[in-house]
């Protein structure tokens, strides 16, 4: 295949958790040797402003060297480029966006950290390469630079877009299905369940999600819930509100203890749904709908470019379309659900991840 599989890569992450972990666990089965230094996934603000200089710090303790440096966008890559031991500014750094602080919502917009947004756009000028997990993920970043340099008054610097332009690129997460693949289909005799296997934060829309299902309770209609992803500290209270309203509606509300237990409650449900005011790309998604479920997605952010649009909705149209789905009482077919979800599969983006890494800028 023309790669140099070789390569010796290391791996920079300080935020090893959730999305982040499951890219890199599944970047590892690339033929390269690769080389972890990470932290685990907390205080990501902190870890975006001391993870650099520790990182560089490590490696003048250390006689190892590299081929690559492969970073997430949680490195200051300015920063670790100038206090890394010389060899470090030999070897191609590349850096993957799983997210960009542009365009990650804030409770309130004048809590935003101009810090972080900054250090996203001089990370990006001193990678080597860049890769976004989306389009929307890539064109946000850039819109976003662009609206904030006109703020820098007479301090002016070229227009991100033309001077990244050569140096970046889109590539999907890959996604190892082989668990959901391997879980067992459930009988049907039931009423329809609506899945929701997202992060129980404000970003991802809750009260719109469950406000919903009220109505749809109160109209009558007959489907059950299943209420997965992972909670922290401070949970928004429409989740108790939920438990309260929905009651036996409820067949299932918690984080799964295993990755198996999860895939069993993908296959379990019919109806994956999200109200998110924010998505990068939406692995929870494309999980559900490779183990059958029908998505019902709005038609922004990341998901115009994921799936088509006979499974977007606009959001005054959630009511009814949800109302819709339920009737129908249908899933996706096995072939379809691989047609939906296969070319984001490690198998399908493997090659151009291995190009990706080995070709020199």
């Amino acid at each position: 295949m023309g790669n140099d599989k070789g390569l010796r890569i290391l791996v920079l992450e300080p935020y090893y958790g959730g999305s982040h972990k499951t890219f890199i666990d599944g970047l590892t089965r690339l033929a390269f040797k690769f080389e972890l230094m990470t932290f685990p996934a907390r205080k990501w603000k902190w870890r975006m402003r001391l993870a650099a200089p520790v990182f560089a710090e490590r490696l003048h303790g250390s006689a190892e060297r590299f081929d690559r440096i492969l970073c997430s966008s949680f490195v200051d890559a300015a920063v670790f480029r100038g206090l890394a031991p010389e060899w470090t500014r030999q070897a191609p750094l590349l850096t993957y966006f799983h997210e960009n602080q542009f365009d990650y919502p804030v409770q309130i917009e004048d809590e935003r950290d101009l810090h972080f947004s900054l250090t996203n756009l001089t990370t990006a000028l001193s990678s080597d390469k860049a890769a976004f997990n989306s389009r929307y993920n890539r064109n946000s970043f850039l819109k976003g630079a662009k609206k904030l340099l006109k703020a820098s008054h007479d301090m002016k610097l070229e227009d991100p877009a033309r001077s990244l332009a050569s140096k970046t690129s889109v590539l999907w997460p890959g996604i190892d299905f082989s668990i959901i693949d391997a879980a067992k289909p459930h009988k049907k005799d039931r009423a329809p369940v609506i899945l929701w296997n997202h992060r129980w934060e404000h970003d991802k829309n809750p009260e719109q999600f469950f406000k919903t299902l009220f109505k749809l309770k109160d109209k009558g209609l007959d489907f059950k819930v299943v209420v997965l992803g992972q909670s922290y500290k401070e949970i928004p209270p429409v989740f108790e509100e939920a438990k309260k309203k929905l009651g036996r509606r409820l067949i299932h509300f918690g984080y799964a203890g295993s990755r198996k237990e999860y895939a069993q409650w993908l296959r379990f449900s019919d109806i994956v749904v999200s109200t998110a005011c924010h998505e990068f790309f939406g692995m929870a998604v494309v999980e559900a709908v490779r183990a059958g479920c029908r998505p019902l997605l709005p038609n922004r952010l990341s998901y115009p470019e994921l799936f088509p649009g006979e499974f977007l909705y606009e959001d005054r149209e959630l009511v009814r379309r949800l109302s819709r789905e339920i009737s129908k009482k249908e899933r996706l077919t096995k072939d379809r659900a691989i047609e939906l979800t296969e070319r984001f599969s490690w198998d399908a983006l493997m090659q151009k991840y291995e190009d990706w890494i080995s070709k020199r800028p």
